[in-house]
Formats: C-alpha cells, structure tokens, sequence
C-alpha cells in the first residue's frame, strides 16, 4: 500500500503490480501506513486517522484530530502511525499526539505539544513510545497505556526525524544539524554527534546557547519569508532521516548531502 497527493490510498499486487483497491481521503496522504493484523492504518491532511481492512480496502473506522482551538487545527497527519500492543500512536499537525485503540478507533489517551508539530513516526519500545516535536522542541517518553510522561527532554532545535531504539539508546536528529542519542535508564542525552554542514555554517546561524539566530535565518513571516528560512536551515546540514541501527553502527543522512555512519 502506498499514499499519493491525489487524495488516494492505493494497494498493489506484489508480485504483479495490479491494482487491488483504491481508497480516497478527504486530502493529501504524505505518510507511510501501517499494516497489522489484517488491517491497513494511514493518516490524511484531512486530519482523520484510517483503519481499512488490508484485503478490500473497506473502511473499518476513522478517528478525527485537531477538534480543538489550535491554529493548526486544518492541517492533518503528516505522521506515519505505529502500531504496538493494539493501540495506534501517531503525532499530527494539530499541536497533540495521539493513543488510539486498534480495534475499535476510539481515542485511549492524548498529549498536548503545546502546538508541536509530531511529523515524524514514533518508535515504540518495551512499553515506551518515543518522539520528538517541532515548536517547543521537545523529545519525550511515554507510557504506551496511559500516556503517562516518563521524561520530556529539551531540544536545541526541532526535529522531524523518527527515532530509532538500540541497545537501551534512542536515536534522532535535530534540524541544528545534530544526531542525538539518549540513554532510556538515563533519561538524558548521552552524546551529540555534529555533521559537517553544521559544523560550517553554525557558527554563523546558531547562538552560544546552540539556538537558531532566527532574525538572520527568516527575513519576515511572509511564506517567502518562511521558504528562504527553511533553505537557510537545510545549510545546517539537518538531519531530517530516520537513522538505522545495525552492527553497533548508527547511519543517517543529512541535507549536507551526506550519509553518516558513526559508533
């Protein structure tokens, strides 16, 4: 199964290419789904979270977020669900994250970013569901049955990449150019790791305090203004990717155009 930007859900024959069903959405589709059990879980910009049965494409149920006063109310579910323990994890554009039972579609928790976009996917690991958010820059743990916060960490800046779990160590990268790892027991970073384009151009975009200089990095809030700012911070040499984890050997890739293998 895969997404498009016609507003459609579309599963393929592996061995052959032919078309199974189609499903269509109120909007956009730019997440990966989710497949478990029989069942297909994919978010739309129209702001609903989809259960279609994997062999027809009917829809079981759909759970609708953003019913709040946030600006970003109309904006969707850039995010690919998780699935795990027969609940549905998934981050929005509607500031909140959301704990949703598989089954039956109905809503078990939620959390409040304070406005914190949660595109990236969430990694969930022996009860614990990781993801980081955009404003507010935050990374956070959460009991995966009661939404329970385990720990809220700060970030220097927002992230967007998924984060991935090994050896009792969650790794993700941040927008300022960093690949982070933080230690579960912990609860706290352990290491930072710095790509070559942020090594270049940080000096110049970030603070001492390692925060975007956004007066230098947005001229205005014009969308000009907005889009001149996002290339800016892509200079950073970001890391957006999810990282993969095999052999004690983290790789990632960056808007620096490099890949990055570090231990």
């Amino acid at each position: 199964t895969a997404g498009g930007g016609d507003q459609h859900l579309y599963a393929l024959e592996a061995a052959t290419g032919a078309l199974r069903w189609v499903f269509a959405t109120g909007d956009v589709v730019h997440g990966s789904p989710a497949v478990a059990d029989g069942v297909v879980y994919i978010g739309s910009f129209d702001r609903n979270l989809y259960a279609l049965d994997a062999a027809t494409g009917r829809e079981r149920w759909r759970y609708t977020t953003g019913n709040d006063t946030s600006i970003y109310n109309q904006i969707g579910l850039p995010s690919s669900p998780a699935v795990a323990g027969g609940m549905v994890f998934v981050g929005g554009r509607d500031g909140h994250f959301h704990a949703v039972d598989a089954r039956t579609g109905t809503r078990r928790w939620v959390i409040d970013n304070k406005g914190g976009w949660t595109i990236a996917s969430p990694a969930v690991h022996e009860g614990t569901v990781y993801f980081p958010t955009s404003d507010g820059r935050r990374f956070k743990a959460v009991d995966a049955a009661t939404g329970a916060v385990r720990f809220d960490l700060s970030n220097p800046a927002v992230s967007f990449s998924s984060p991935a779990v090994a050896g009792g160590v969650v790794f993700y990268g941040t927008s300022d150019g960093f690949l982070n790892a933080v230690g579960i027991t912990e609860r706290s970073v352990l290491a930072r790791f710095q790509t070559d384009g942020s090594k270049e151009h940080g000096p110049r975009l970030l603070d001492e305090d390692g925060m975007f200089r956004a007066n230098l990095m947005y001229p205005d809030r014009t969308l000009d203004g907005m889009m001149i700012g996002m290339r800016t911070m892509m200079t950073l040499g970001s890391v957006l990717s999810s990282p993969v984890v095999a052999g004690g050997v983290v790789y990632f890739g960056s808007t620096d155009g490099y890949l990055y293998a570090v231990r």
